[in-house]
């Protein structure tokens, strides 16, 4: 019995391994590119030991300055569309999970019918009337964009977290005299913080990365990293592949540092409510 035990735990963790390096073998590779000099790029098979070189980044600075103008954008709208996300997914939360009517059934099950349609279906009735509003290459469009995206995805998440929190725990505060806001903020979000940051992971990676939005909803002022890449792709004089390796790592390995850290909360944030005591 033990020993089909160690069977099954080396069968597991060899195909975690596997999928590991399924994963992350592409990001490595643009990793390590990044430090290549262009022509020692796409030489087979490759090195892995070299002698490293600044140059892709020198020349990414020289040739596209305006990247690092767009991963600011980049940066401003995630954290902005993260924040909304947050505050308006944990009140919705909290009030799925507190709540039971009719109406709030009905707008449950109209959330995931929603998140279920592709975002290109609404971007063509969204264009004359956001264009009509001047809103169109706006920061502070992207960031409702996004924040709407995943408003479905986080409300379940937090309703989740909440869902464990004994009700016992606010009703105490209430008969202390606390206000319905005292006891959110001092007594059900610090114990929802696992679903706060679970939630975050999810709108971080997304935002940071969203391309589509950024695509057709912006032209210069809020435009993002991940367009400037589409552009180093497409450039008319050819593909400079180190300064887009550069590029790529620079977009890349910010949220991947991120997640990497949060990834025992986003673990807890996700089985929240898969088991009950």
């Amino acid at each position: 019995m033990k020993t089909k035990r160690l069977i099954g735990t080396g069968v597991k963790l060899l195909l975690a391994l596997l999928v590991a390096a399924w994963s992350g073998f592409p990001i490595l590779l643009v990793l390590i590119s990044s430090f290549k000099r262009t022509a020692d790029i796409f030489e087979f098979p490759p090195r892995f030991v070299f002698m490293p070189t600044l140059d892709n980044y020198v020349t990414l600075y020289r040739e596209w300055p305006e990247f690092f103008g767009k991963l600011f954008n980049s940066l401003v709208i995630t954290i902005g569309a993260t924040l909304l996300t947050l505050v308006v997914t944990t009140m919705a939360g909290y009030v799925y999970s507190r709540y039971r009517n009719r109406l709030l059934t009905t707008s449950a099950f109209f959330m995931i019918v929603i998140r279920m349609l592709p975002p290109i279906i609404i971007t063509i009735p969204l264009f004359p009337a956001l264009n009509y509003l001047g809103l169109i290459d706006t920061h502070i469009l992207l960031i409702v964009l996004y924040s709407t995206f995943y408003v479905s995805l986080s409300t379940w998440i937090m309703k989740a977290c909440i869902d464990q929190i004994p009700r016992s725990m606010e009703e105490a505060a209430f008969v202390d005299g606390a206000s319905l806001t005292q006891t959110l903020t001092l007594v059900t979000l610090p114990l929802a913080l696992q679903g706060v940051l679970a939630a975050a992971v999810f709108v971080l990676a997304y935002s940071w990365n969203e391309f589509l939005f950024a695509f057709i909803f912006t032209s210069s002022n809020a435009k993002t990293a991940p367009l400037i890449i589409s552009e180093m792709l497409g450039s008319v004089t050819g593909v400079n592949w180190g300064p887009l390796f550069a590029a790529a790592t620079l977009q890349i390995v910010p949220i991947l540092v991120f997640v990497i850290a949060m990834q025992k909360y986003l673990v807890a944030g996700l089985t929240a409510g898969a088991t009950k005591e």
